[in-house]
């Protein structure tokens, strides 16, 4: 990839759903779809939304984190990446934005809040009206992404705030690939370049 399509690819992805095509060799990513926060000339961040933490509750986490739950939640703790698994993000809507807190897509109304203060709202029922808890995070270096998107490893598609905060995780990657009008049992799972 020359530098100039490099850079014509650098920040699409921002605000968008990045798709694992059937073909992704990194078995981490395999049937993922991921939240796309930044992507710039400097690299790309995101959070898986469809892939739970194996064995931990969001109960179980405000209790080791030493926070005391008055309100009911059944947000389920998701395995954001590969990348500080032992930091916490929470994708939000934004009727809860405070310090600390990123407004990421004003369009569909979502922000993004990496502090234990956003945790204690949640579990006293004064946070966000829709949220998802991440452990770690997607990342790739400058041009690493982009690259991927060149080499078919992932589909591309507007994100959908139902879609992202929707608790059904077992479909969600079928449910993306068909939001963008793709059907899953064509989908190649090994794809070329013209």
């Amino acid at each position: 990839m020359t530098t100039s399509e490099s850079r014509a690819i650098s920040g699409y992805l921002e605000r968008q759903l990045l798709i694992a095509m059937p073909s992704m060799g990194d078995p981490r990513f395999a049937r993922t779809v991921i939240y796309m926060c930044s992507h710039n000339a400097e690299g790309a961040m995101g959070l898986v939304i469809n892939k739970p933490y194996p064995g931990l509750t969001f109960p179980n986490l405000l209790t080791q984190l030493g926070i005391e739950s008055t309100a009911e939640n059944d947000i389920i703790v998701r395995q954001g990446g590969p990348v500080e698994t032992g930091r916490g993000f929470v994708l939000h809507s934004t009727d809860y934005m405070r310090q600390g807190s990123v407004k990421i897509d004003e369009d569909i109304g979502i922000g993004l809040t990496a502090t234990l203060d956003v945790l204690r709202a949640i579990a006293t029922g004064t946070g966000p009206q829709h949220s998802l808890f991440a452990l770690g995070y997607a990342g790739w270096g400058a041009g690493q992404l982009d690259a991927e998107i060149h080499d078919n490893a992932w589909l591309a598609a507007p994100a959908d705030f139902e879609l992202i905060f929707n608790p059904e995780l077992d479909n969600l990657w079928d449910r993306a690939v068909r939001k963008i009008g793709i059907d899953v049992a064509k989908l190649a799972s090994v794809s070329g370049h013209a």
